[in-house]
């Protein structure tokens, strides 16, 4: 029974499919974050070490005959220990099977279409649209961090959401903000806001889409106007081929998927939304190995 393995190695956590050139999944594995811009390359590919030695359990390595794994910030493992660091973790797990480094965004893609190229829009944190073809990510729009751009991100709307409120103090959208984050005041929110503290800033989001879902008038602005600027950044691209819906707010049910994906069916453009990036990458390894046509060997590791 020969065995391809995946990987998603993502900022939060870290991902792993083992699984029959058939489609059948036969062992799944977890581990911490596996972002090597934020933890570091030897962090990181040992979270993606411990994330597949959970996935294969008893299942012998020597059966495993490709991997690929998928991981945030590629360009940075060209240079210095970066790849080297993941060779070392694969072959720490007696693994001796090719494997394959590449960006998240193209195991994104192929977590929601078997198309050989397209172009995948990814809100989360961060947003950024990319057009892939293979393996390979052709060029990218946007992607550009808080300061700069990732217009149509959740961080994009938490901020946003804060300017509104220090703008108009008044309303029943800043209270609710404002409570929250524990603010008497304006002025205390705008300093809450200048410590910078992200991970209390990306929460609001999710107010807001809350908020957008009760029909408050100003989350709905913002909702609605993050998925102009990401339909922007879409257009910006100009990719063919289907378009791959990825990240939380464009996986989930929210405000910003709801419109984004009526903007898409609007233009009759075909989409479809990223599922399981690690089955992805697993499909990835395994789509020209076995006897299942590429198709239905999607379908069989990404069941709609």
């Amino acid at each position: 029974m020969d065995l391809v393995a995946g990987v998603d190695a993502g900022g939060t956590a870290t991902k792993a499919v083992v699984a029959t050139l058939d489609g059948t999944i036969v062992g799944r594995g977890a581990a911490g974050p596996g972002n090597p811009l934020t933890v570091g390359f030897e962090a990181a590919a040992g979270a993606a070490a411990d994330a597949l030695r959970a996935a294969l359990g008893a299942l012998p390595p020597s059966r495993v005959v490709r991997g690929v794994v998928g991981v945030a910030g590629t360009s940075s493992l060209a240079s210095g220990d970066g790849l080297s660091a993941y060779e070392r973790a694969w072959k720490g797990l007696n693994l001796t099977a090719p494997m394959t480094v590449v960006g998240d965004v193209v195991t994104a893609f192929a977590a929601g279409s078997p198309a050989q190229s397209g172009a995948v829009l990814i809100s989360g944190t961060g947003a950024i649209a990319a057009e892939v073809s293979g393996q390979e990510v052709v060029r990218t729009v946007d992607g550009n961090g808080w300061l700069l751009g990732d217009h149509g991100s959740g961080r994009w709307i938490a901020l946003a959401a804060l300017r509104s409120a220090v703008r108009d103090w008044s309303t029943p959208f800043a209270a609710a903000l404002a409570h929250q984050v524990g603010a008497q005041s304006s002025d205390a929110l705008v300093a809450w806001a200048q410590r910078l503290p992200f991970a209390e800033i990306d929460a609001l989001a999710l107010l807001v889409c809350a908020r957008a879902r009760a029909n408050d008038p100003e989350a709905r602005a913002i909702t609605t106007a993050a998925a102009t600027e990401l339909m922007r950044t879409l257009d910006e691209l100009g990719a063919d081929g289907p378009v791959v819906l990825a990240g939380s707010l464009l996986t989930h049910d929210t405000p910003v998927q709801e419109e984004v994906m009526s903007a898409l069916r609007a233009r009759a453009i075909e989409f479809a939304v990223s599922r399981d990036p690690a089955a992805g990458a697993a499909w990835l390894a395994a789509r020209d190995l076995g006897s299942l046509p590429s198709a239905a060997l999607h379908n069989a590791l990404l069941p709609h």
